[in-house]
């Protein structure tokens, strides 16, 4: 399968700090892929380079087998690119808003109307064509957003945090289209901070911090790699819950008010904390936040 993206050795300072220290990777045609990584773990320059919108202080990086900064007004007209904050014109309507900027990319008119009634029906958006920006809800600004990063047909879509901010429900719209986008062909890049959306729509992903390469492979891969199948999540005295879990083969973490215990198999665990008063706890599959937080750590970034 054709690499859509190359990264080999990439780097960028600023000033005397190197925020991307190194960084390699290959993103194939037709797939999602996911860039994860803590605040500061050098995401957003990361994407700002494979735009062509900031400079590479060292590697190479190719976009559609082109050198990025030979070629970025070229990869640009072939990308979409889906902002994380919605930088939609209020003084227009929603129709108005993909007509402009289909506009950037010389559409014809006949295909730019025929493009933008197509794209509101797929983000279901037909009934409010003629709808300023400032009626919209939260889902429907952020559904329009990823309409207008569709107005050129691009083969690469660029998605940054996509469904931030979101309900329940309009995030679930929103994975559903970028999956239809997927099953027809075009690769996406997802920089998400929800680990679940991750889990639930790359086919592969790296997870990154300080710049540099910490894991590559898919969800399941990495789960399996890093952690126990098994976790739960417990809250009560902490003394009772470590004596009562005394001598089991599991692993314990401590993280504010909760216990995490990862064990291959919690049954015993578990008949002994029904036994536990005051005691409350979670049974659940292990999954790709746990490794992220394996990973990356529990303290708070910036």
């Amino acid at each position: 399968m054709q690499n859509v993206v190359e990264m080999n050795a990439l780097v960028k300072k600023f000033d005397e700090r190197t925020v991307v220290q190194g960084l390699s990777l290959a993103i194939p045609a037709g797939a999602c892929f996911g860039l994860l990584g803590p605040n500061g773990a050098g995401k957003t320059t990361t994407l700002r380079m494979l735009l062509g919108q900031s400079p590479l202080d060292g590697g190479s990086l190719h976009v559609f087998g082109l050198p990025i900064h030979e070629h970025a007004r070229t990869v640009r007209r072939r990308t979409g690119v889906v902002p994380q904050m919605d930088n939609l014109d209020p003084d227009f309507t929603v129709a108005e808003n993909l007509r402009v900027y289909g506009r950037y990319f010389d559409l014809p008119t006949v295909v730019l109307e025929k493009r933008l009634r197509e794209l509101l029906e797929f983000v279901g958006l037909s009934d409010r064509a003629d709808s300023r920006i400032g009626t919209l809800s939260g889902g429907m600004k952020r559904r329009l957003t990823i309409a207008r990063a569709l107005i050129n047909d691009p083969e690469l879509i660029v998605l940054d945090e996509p469904t931030t901010g979101l309900d329940p429900q309009a995030r679930h719209m929103i994975w559903a289209r970028l999956r239809e986008l997927r099953t027809a062909g075009k690769t996406l890049l997802l920089t998400t901070h929800f680990m679940e959306e991750a889990e639930r729509l790359c086919d592969e992903l790296v997870i990154i911090d300080e710049g540099k390469l910490l894991e590559q492979g898919t969800p399941a891969a990495l789960i399996r790699r890093h952690v126990e199948p098994e976790v739960l999540e417990l809250r009560g005295q902490e003394e009772n819950i470590r004596a009562m879990l005394a001598g089991l083969d599991g692993r314990l973490e401590n993280v504010g008010d909760t216990l995490y215990y990862y064990a291959r198999d919690a049954r015993p665990a578990t008949a002994r904390l029904e036994k536990q008063l005051g005691t409350s706890f979670m049974h659940r599959p292990a999954n790709l936040e746990d490794v992220f937080l394996k990973l990356t750590g529990r303290d708070l970034r910036d």
